[in-house]
């Protein structure tokens, strides 16, 4: 089974952003999509793919770069505006996001001929709630999700309770010294999707403002290749 395609040519980009082909040189048995934060592009992330390049060498890595400019940093991008005055901004911004990025992954995996099963998603911040909304709402679950200094949105909103088509496992990762996204919201996701039944771990770096460090960078590696680590037969 495949994402929908209705609609998406695949002659014509939906989202562009750097790409990395797989480490051993030959197709892709797997893709990593790495989703940056608000104000970033493409560029902050992909170096990731080269830090795990040993861990998963048959996998694809791809950072699109957001599809609007950002409001609040005019060289980079949003996937949705911010203004931390709604309290409902990130439930309906991720959901006005969702549509374009499944686009992306549809036709990035029918580009490589996998499946949803072989796709794992990688966000940062604003990044990381995309991937956390995309993951939990998808046909099919795609194989891992790995959140640094993000949020699941439907925790923050107040929606925990709610009932998700896909349950993927997930790694959340924060810094004690968050100074943006505050470490609290990684226990908020956490119990609201241990409560929606999706099976997940958590680290948390101590010092660590709003970013990723060295142990986070080998925690997420090492979960990504627990589900990845396979080759597709």
């Amino acid at each position: 089974m495949r994402f929908p395609l209705d609609g998406v040519s695949l002659d014509d980009p939906i989202l562009e952003g750097p790409s990395l082909r797989p480490h051993h040189g030959g197709d892709p048995d797997a893709l990593v999509v790495l989703l940056h934060g608000y104000g970033a592009d493409g560029r902050d992330l992909i170096d990731i793919g080269k830090a795990w390049a040993d861990l998963l060498p048959g996998a694809a890595f791809v950072s699109p770069h957001a599809p609007d400019p950002c409001e609040g940093a005019p060289m980079g991008r949003q996937w949705f505006p911010l203004t931390f005055r709604d309290p409902h901004e990130l439930t309906r911004g991720t959901e006005g996001a969702a549509p374009i990025l499944r686009e992306f992954l549809a036709a990035e995996l029918a580009k490589y001929d996998l499946p949803p099963e072989r796709l794992a998603l990688v966000g940062f911040s604003q990044g990381a709630m995309m991937a956390l909304k995309i993951a939990t709402t998808a046909v099919v679950a795609p194989a891992a999700v790995v959140s640094y200094s993000g949020m699941w949105a439907e925790a923050a909103g107040g929606r925990g309770d709610m009932v998700l088509p896909a349950r993927p496992p997930v790694l959340l990762v924060h810094g004690t010294e968050d100074e943006v996204v505050p470490a609290e919201a990684l226990f908020a996701s956490a119990r609201g999707l241990a409560e929606a039944g999706v099976p997940l771990e958590w680290h948390l770096s101590p010092g660590l403002g709003h970013g990723i460090d060295d142990a986070g960078l080998a925690h997420g590696g090492a979960f990504l290749a627990e589900f990845l680590g396979r080759r597709r037969t």
